[in-house]
């Protein structure tokens, strides 16, 4: 303290603290040698607690309010001072003005992940970050465990003390909840005003309450979300059954233009493919007859370029089947001369062979 510091703590009779650093929790107000006239003006005001300590011993507090500070305003520091009588001299002690408003910018957020057991998907391992406040309600009692004799005790000075005992009691009750994970979103704003009690309680010893915890989010590892997303799949499909018909039916409106024969094909093929993975899943249905026979599909032919049919076998040879015509039917791989297909051999049996050339 400088010699003009020195000389103005002899004139200044107001004990007051006008805050403006919206980040201080305890800040101790500066007098030369702790000398404080007897009969000076002690300004406390609304968010603000202050306190006297009298050689390293709490002495009084005074809520928000004017005082004149005399020996019967200071009923604990006369007694420890041994005064009995009216004191008007000059008297050291310290004075902590503590800010009992609400700091409201506390963030947390868990670290490591923390494991749960769900009930629907097993072991899980659990993220999740958000927001709390906190005010003094305890002056006394932080002068005592954290700020000690510090002259300005900043928010950032306990903030990692408050993220450890915040992240400490969310894991314990994200582990015993009890609450499904598809259910968690619904319920955070619950589990913010349990965990604000909870940590309101623990952090009484050191005068801190938490008067808000806001659980922002709360995120599952990526594979968890993909099996998510494929139970909703599922729910909105529904019936497995209608949904393979359905897919086969696309299919056969998808598949026109010049080759509409060979998608009609196709998506027949595709449609009994589905329906046939499928079938396991599906109730049989009594009231239908035996599938056909495997071979009993429609034919085609191209002649001159040209598609023709569906054919059944003796219409493919009234159509003027020959041994070198292209033929295709549902299950092959691509169009093949007639002589290569064994079902046709009967058929080509009847049928003359091509004229020689004039």
């Amino acid at each position: 303290m400088t010699f003009f510091d020195k000389i103005r703590g002899e004139f200044i009779d107001i004990v007051e603290w006008l805050d403006d650093s919206r980040d201080t929790l305890v800040w101790r107000f500066p007098r030369h040698e702790n000398e404080i006239k007897m009969g000076a003006q002690l300004v406390v005001r609304e968010s603000q607690v202050a306190v006297f300590v009298n050689e390293g011993q709490i002495a009084d507090a005074f809520a928000p309010g004017t005082y004149t500070l005399e020996t019967r305003n200071l009923p604990i520091l006369s007694t420890l001072k041994g005064w009995k009588y009216g004191f008007h001299s000059p008297f050291k002690a310290e004075v902590y003005f503590a800010s009992t408003r609400r700091f409201a910018d506390f963030k947390w957020g868990t670290q490591n992940p923390i494991m749960v057991r769900d009930a629907e998907f097993g072991p899980v391992r659990l993220r999740a970050f958000g927001a709390y406040a906190a005010r003094v309600i305890d002056a006394r009692a932080l002068l005592r465990e954290l700020a000690g004799t510090d002259p300005q005790f900043r928010t950032e000075e306990v903030e990692g003390y408050l993220r450890q005992m915040v992240v400490g009691r969310l894991a314990h009750a994200l582990a015993t909840a009890g609450v499904p994970l598809l259910d968690l979103a619904a319920r955070q704003h619950e589990m913010g005003q349990r965990l604000a009690e909870a940590l309101t309680a623990d952090l009484a010893g050191v005068g801190i309450a938490i008067p808000t915890f806001t659980i922002e989010n709360i995120s599952l590892p990526p594979e968890v979300e993909r099996a998510m997303d494929k139970r909703s799949q599922m729910g909105i499909v529904g019936d497995l059954g209608q949904y393979a018909r359905f897919q086969a039916a696309e299919a056969l409106e998808n598949a026109g233009g010049a080759g509409e024969g060979m998608g009609l094909g196709m998506g027949i093929a595709a449609g009994r493919q589905m329906a046939a993975a499928l079938a396991p899943q599906s109730r049989p249905d009594t009231r239908q007859g035996p599938p056909p026979l495997p071979g009993a599909g429609p034919w085609y032919l191209g002649v001159d370029g040209e598609q023709r049919g569906p054919f059944d076998a003796a219409g493919l040879a009234a159509a003027g089947l020959t041994p070198g015509a292209l033929v295709w039917r549902a299950g092959m791989p691509q169009w093949t001369p007639a002589r290569d297909v064994p079902d046709l051999a009967p058929l080509l049996r009847d049928t003359p062979p091509p004229l020689p050339p004039s």
